[in-house]
This record gives C-alpha cells, sequence and structure tokens, in this order.
C-alpha cells in the first residue's frame, strides 16, 4: 500500500457517518443543474443496485437484512440508488408473478433461497413485482432517492454487442413493448416522493445503433414516461454502451415538456482501451477528458444536466488501470461538480454468467455484503458525494478548493505559521487562483510560496517573488508549479508522508510511461459553499451546512478542455 494511504487510514480510521437530508420533491432541472421543489440544488451521489441479472430480483437479499443494506447505503454517504430492472419483470406476466422463492429455486439457487429465509423471511413469497416494490420501499424509508434504470430486456450480464439486447428493434428489444414498459413501471411509483428519476434504457449498443432511430423512440420514450409520471426526471443515455451523446452537438431533443430530462454518460478506465496502462499518464488523462467533454461534457455548458451514471474501478486495488483512471475521474467529477453513481452496491450476485455466488470485484460492499471493500475508495469520493456548485442557497462569492485526487482530500491552512497539509474538503479553507496566477489565501494577504525541492510549501506576503506564481502544466492540467527565484528549477506542489504539503521537482510530465505523477496532481475547483474555512485565516468549528449549503456559480464558470 502506498504510504500516503496509510497517512489516509490515520486521518480516517473508520468511515464517516452521514444522515441523510429529507429533500422536498419533486426533482426538476434549472439549466445544467437537478434542484428540489424549492430550486436548490440536489446533488445525486449514488450506488448502482442490480436486480435485472437472471433472478430478477435486487442482489444481496440473500446475505443481509434488506434494511440493513438500506442503513449500510446511508453510512457510506450515498443519497440515492440506481436501482435497475429488466423489461419482462413487467411486461412478462410469467416471470412477475414468481415469488423470489420460485424465481431462485429455477435455477436451482437453494442456498440463496435460505439466505433468504434467514435474512429477509418476508420477501420469499412475495412476487418479483412485490419485491421490487419493497426494496424501493424500504430505500424510501431510509431517505434515499430512487432512480429506476431498464437495465436490459430479459433478464441476465449486461453487456453484449451481439446479444439482442441493445438496440431498438433486435430480437429482445420491441420498442413497443418498451414503450408499454416504462409506461407500466413509471405509473407503479407515480405516487412515490423517493423515486425521483427514470433512467429510459442502459448502454445502447449493437450493429443497429442508429442516431435518428435513436431520436425516434428515445424521444417516445420520454414522453411516455413523462405522461404516466410527470413527477420524474426522464434520464437519456447515449450510444455505443452510453459513451456518445456526441450527436447532440447539433441536433436537440424535440419533445413536449422542459424542466425534467437529464443525459447520462458511462465512463470506466476499460473505456479508454489500455492507455491507463500502457501511456504516460498525464498524457493519459489528458486525452481521457478531452474525450469525455467532446462525446457529452459540452452539454453541461449547453444547460442540460450531465450524470455519470456508471463508473467504478477494481476495488481490490491491484488493478494499475483503474487506480490511475480514478484519480483522472476524480478530478474531472470534483472539477464539474458532476451527479453520479458509482459501479456497484453489491459484492456479490446469487448467479453471474452462469458462476453462483459470484464476487463483485467492482462492488464497494464486500462479498458477504457486510463491509465496505474499500474504505479507502469510500473516503476518496466523501468530496464528491456533497455539493460544490449550484443554485438555492448561498450568497457567497466564488472561491476555489485545491483538491488532492489521490487522497480525495484538500489543501488546509490551520495556521499562517504552521506548514499546509491535507484534510477533509469540509473543512477546507478558500483560496483564490487569480489571473496572474498567484495562490491567494481568500480575504488576506497571505499567498502561496515555495523555499525548496523537499521543503513545506508556505503561506507569505512577498507576491510579486517569481516562487509565489503557480501555473498549471502538463497535459493533465494538474501540475501546480512555480520556478525558484535563485536558479530557475521548476517544482511542483506535493504530498509528504505525513499529509504535509511540500514543493519537489515536477515528474511524469510527458513520455515516461512507468512513472507515477499522482501525488502531485492538484485540481483547482471552483465552489461558494458556506464552509469552515471560507474567507477567513481562523480555526472555525466544522459546519453542519456544508451538504445543504448550495452555491450559484454562473454559468461562464464553467471548465474549458478546449487545447
Amino acid at each position: 500500500m502506498p504510504p500516503l494511504f496509510f497517512f489516509l487510514l490515520l486521518l480516517f480510521p473508520t468511515s464517516p457517518t452521514y444522515s441523510s437530508p429529507t429533500i422536498p420533491t419533486p426533482l426538476s432541472t434549472s439549466s445544467r443543474w437537478v434542484v428540489d421543489a424549492s430550486g436548490r440544488r440536489v446533488k445525486l451521489a449514488c450506488a448502482n443496485w442490480a436486480a435485472h441479472l437472471e433472478p430478477a430480483a435486487a442482489e444481496g437479499l440473500g446475505k443481509q437484512p434488506l434494511d440493513a443494506i438500506s442503513k449500510r447505503i446511508v453510512s457510506m454517504g450515498f443519497n440515492c440508488v440506481r436501482l435497475t430492472w429488466p423489461l419482462y419483470l413487467l411486461t412478462n406476466d410469467s416471470l412477475g408473478s414468481l415469488t423470489v422463492r420460485a424465481s431462485l429455486s429455477r435455477l436451482g439457487l437453494f442456498e440463496s433461497v435460505a439466505g433468504v429465509r434467514v435474512n429477509n423471511p418476508e420477501l420469499l413469497d412475495l412476487t418479483l413485482v412485490q419485491a421490487f416494490q419493497a426494496v424501493v420501499s424500504n430505500l424510501a424509508s431510509n431517505k434515499i432517492m430512487v432512480i429506476l434504470d431498464n437495465q436490459i430486456t430479459r433478464p441476465g450480464w449486461c453487456c453484449s454487442k451481439l446479444d439482442e439486447n441493445g438496440f431498438f428493434g433486435d430480437k429482445y428489444f420491441d420498442p413497443d413493448e418498451w414503450l408499454k414498459g416504462l409506461t407500466m413501471m413509471a405509473t407503479m411509483f407515480n405516487s412515490s416522493t423517493s423515486v425521483v428519476g427514470m433512467s429510459l434504457r442502459n448502454e445502447l449498443r449493437g450493429p443497429k445503433q442508429n442516431i435518428s432511430v435513436w431520436y425516434r423512440y428515445m424521444q417516445k420514450g420520454a414522453e411516455a414516461v413523462h405522461a404516466a409520471n410527470p413527477n420524474l426526471l426522464v434520464i437519456l443515455s447515449g450510444l455505443d454502451y452510453d459513451k456518445d451523446l456526441g450527436f447532440l452537438h447539433n441536433n436537440k431533443m424535440n419533445l413536449s415538456f422542459t424542466g425534467k430530462v437529464v443525459f447520462e454518460l458511462h465512463w470506466y478506465g476499460f473505456s479508454d482501451g489500455g492507455d491507463w496502462k500502457n501511456g504516460n499518464l498525464n498524457d493519459v488523462c489528458g486525452m481521457a477528458v478531452d474525450n469525455i467533454m467532446r462525446k457529452g461534457g459540452f452539454l453541461l455548458e449547453q444547460g442540460w444536466p450531465l450524470f455519470l451514471s456508471e463508473f467504478g474501478i477494481d476495488q481490490g486495488g491491484a488493478n494499475i488501470a483503474d487506480n490511475r483512471f480514478l484519480s483522472c475521474f476524480l478530478s474531472v467529477a470534483a472539477e464539474l461538480d458532476l451527479d453520479w453513481a458509482v459501479w456497484a452496491l453489491q459484492g456479490s450476485y446469487y448467479i453471474r454468467e452462469g458462476q453462483l455466488n459470484y464476487d463483485e470485484t467492482y462492488g464497494i460492499l464486500s462479498w458477504d455484503w457486510c463491509k465496505a471493500r474499500s474504505p479507502i475508495f469510500l473516503q476518496r469520493v466523501t468530496a464528491l458525494q456533497s455539493p460544490l456548485q449550484g443554485p438555492g442557497l448561498s450568497n457567497i462569492s466564488p472561491y476555489n478548493l485545491i483538491f488532492h485526487p489521490l487522497t480525495g482530500l484538500c489543501v488546509l491552512m490551520k495556521s499562517p505559521s504552521k506548514p499546509l497539509e491535507l484534510g477533509m474538503c469540509a473543512e477546507s479553507n478558500a483560496w483564490n487562483y487569480t489571473s496572474e496566477h498567484k495562490v491567494v489565501l481568500k480575504g488576506t494577504d497571505y499567498c502561496l510560496e515555495t523555499e525548496d525541492v523537499g521543503k513545506p510549501a508556505k503561506l507569505g506576503t512577498s507576491c510579486e517573488k517569481s516562487n509565489s506564481e503557480w501555473k498549471l502544466i502538463s497535459d493533465s492540467r494538474m501540475h501546480l508549479s512555480t520556478k525558484l527565484p535563485n536558479n530557475g528549477s521548476t517544482l511542483c506542489l506535493d504530498v509528504g508522508l505525513d499529509g504535509i504539503i511540500v514543493t519537489n521537482l515536477c515528474k511524469c510530465l510527458s513520455l515516461d510511461e512507468t512513472c507515477t505523477p499522482e501525488s502531485q496532481w492538484f485540481k483547482i475547483i471552483r465552489s461558494n459553499i458556506d464552509i469552515a474555512g471560507q474567507g477567513s485565516n481562523m480555526e472555525l468549528p466544522f459546519q453542519e451546512g456544508w451538504a445543504k449549503n448550495s452555491v450559484l456559480p454562473e454559468e461562464k464558470s464553467l471548465p474549458k478542455y478546449k487545447r
């Protein structure tokens, strides 16, 4: 384990505990933001919970009581679940009318039957549709928002280009049946305030993909859901496994309603081929970010909400490509303050691709659903579970946070006389990154300076010196660099083993494919949340309003990724 992560475990020996606020629904959209009934930003920080595989029941009911799973979701800081479902659950009576017991038994999953009998006996003899409703109801009782995602038609693992489930007109994707199922699902939860959105179809794909057909049926699907349940956000996925919404650059949706449309995009390390394992990390991150902005990020600048409804990594920590991808992903998610859903909640499946009790290495829960598989992963996403921007509450003028993606922490100043260090972003100071490339503690005359290689970065008042000018360099746009006045050496902000902010010679700027620059990656992000250190160099207590006090940024503040 890298030394920085030992520091992280020392800083956070246990996972934080959160309370899930009651959000006034229904949700709607205001430009690029999702907002509640009062017009305040609501950030979707979700976990995907699969219920679309062969049993057509929510995974894990044989491992833990349903209410225990819901409470663990809350304890890990998530405020919503993207709950998947197969179309046949509603359009195939012979499937939907099966009991949970019968569905598991027909697949030979007798151990799972026994597990449900122990952990959720009240669900065992409900029909699959009733059990699905019970899961939604329990999530609601724990104040967890639900987004219903039509993952696939015929229950099973998703996805393959040739599974005949991928695009309108495929063997298992009849458009009329799909519209019927969407209408039935939206109607079923018409009176639910916890079901806040419906994702129309997951990962459109396959040889029949066609943009004009996409417009025809996705518009019909959106109209069908809105007609059946106008309270829902209508979430539309793109093409090529939901990696491409680029066709929306010039051709917009033609819908009869407004204020309810959200677009969704998926981004995994493997989406970018083998680059994360084999390329220079700065170069790869720069190219990947440019690609994601071209394929979907541009929608934010056009005033549409964008939901990263699937991202994830191998939680075991040994997948080099995934580990590298995550630092880059977190920097983008923080800078754009995206709504997101991690794949996946489930630590295991009843059965997946023929294997019983399949271990989901991307699962944030362990195989037995008893604990977090990787507490460090949860700590790294903690700062992204609360809003940084958006309409509704705060009138504080915008400022900057200095975010460190490798740890998920931010740069803190506890006293001008003490070294800067990493700490929880909710307790961060407010900084200004000026047009003169100065990093200034907001409301003071203190600016960030360097002293020498390996020395702690410090605050000083001689802001005209060259060693207080900080430029973002490298294709990752995350090396915060300055020059020593005595010899002109270029130093970059870095993190020491004890979490102290230091400056070292910049590394891995290009070419080298084995170098790891992530300790030197810092992302300057925009916010005006009312945090403890905002506009002050005083030590203040943590304010509980962090997760509630949203912001009011200008549209022009969106970062530009054009090179």
